[in-house]
């Protein structure tokens, strides 16, 4: 049920942290892994190493998803390929850190734009021939954010609910054809995009003593779930918003 052998699997944001240990995980499970990055090096990254240790083919792709027009030329050549992905991983994103009265409207642009606008234009596109197929797995990155308002990141919070929202419209057109839409909301990750919180004593601290399996999470943590939205086990999984948290939504 778990298998994914002969399944082609395009991961964005693969560099580093979460995208980097989703594409193993599935790299692990059988498929080949097309990874996209804005700085993912021409050869030799730690996900074309990690991927090509299992066995499975990779392919790395530049892509900056902060312009639109680079995101739908990538998309569109995935797209016509003879063997087109699979399964899509939406995990390309942005932060800004600022309180709401201070962040600009340009911060505010960017990250709605990458973390939203740009996952919507490139999920559409790659979307196509998996409705004409009757079959695809396309998982989105939320956040608890996409529950919870957090504080200085009013731009990633908008987007990461737009996320949640939009998981669910195209679930319920998609559904019915063969492609199940889901997201995965990681709860505290130790990433780059975290720093900032763990750098913070006082924010770090009361970070962990709220989450009841008392630790940060890891990126690998996230690896399992994404294997079952894109196997067949979760054939009949479609518009969830599954928190990988350690039980800090329950708290």
């Amino acid at each position: 049920m778990f298998d994914l052998s002969g399944e082609l699997a395009v991961v964005t944001g693969a560099r580093r942290g979460i995208g980097l240990a989703i594409a193993a995980a599935l790299a692990e499970a059988g498929a080949d892994i097309i990874g996209i990055s804005a700085h993912l090096e021409p050869a030799g990254s730690e996900v074309e190493r990690r991927v090509r240790a299992t066995g499975r083919e990779f392919e790395g792709m530049r892509v900056d998803f902060g312009d639109r027009a680079a995101v739908l030329a990538c998309a569109g050549e995935l797209a016509c390929r003879s063997r087109p992905p699979s399964i899509v991983i939406n995990n390309a994103g942005t932060i800004e850190r600022a309180p709401a009265v201070e962040h600009s409207l340009d911060l505010w642009d960017r990250v709605v734009n990458v973390n939203l606008s740009a996952q919507f234009a490139f999920t559409q596109t790659l979307a196509r021939p998996m409705l004409e197929r009757g079959r695809g797995k396309i998982v989105f990155l939320a956040s608890l954010l996409s529950f919870q308002g957090g504080i200085n990141v009013p731009g990633y919070t908008a987007a990461k609910s737009g996320i949640a929202g939009l998981t669910r419209a195209l679930a319920n057109e998609w559904a019915a054809h063969g492609v199940n839409v889901n997201a995965i909301a990681p709860g505290y990750i130790a990433t780059d995009n975290t720093r900032a919180l763990r750098d913070d004593p006082a924010r770090a601290s009361a970070i962990s003593d709220r989450i009841p399996a008392g630790r940060w999470g890891e990126p690998a943590d996230l690896g399992g779930t994404a294997v079952f939205l894109a196997s067949p086990a979760s054939d009949y999984v479609s518009g969830a918003v599954i928190p990988v948290d350690g039980g800090w939504l329950g708290r």
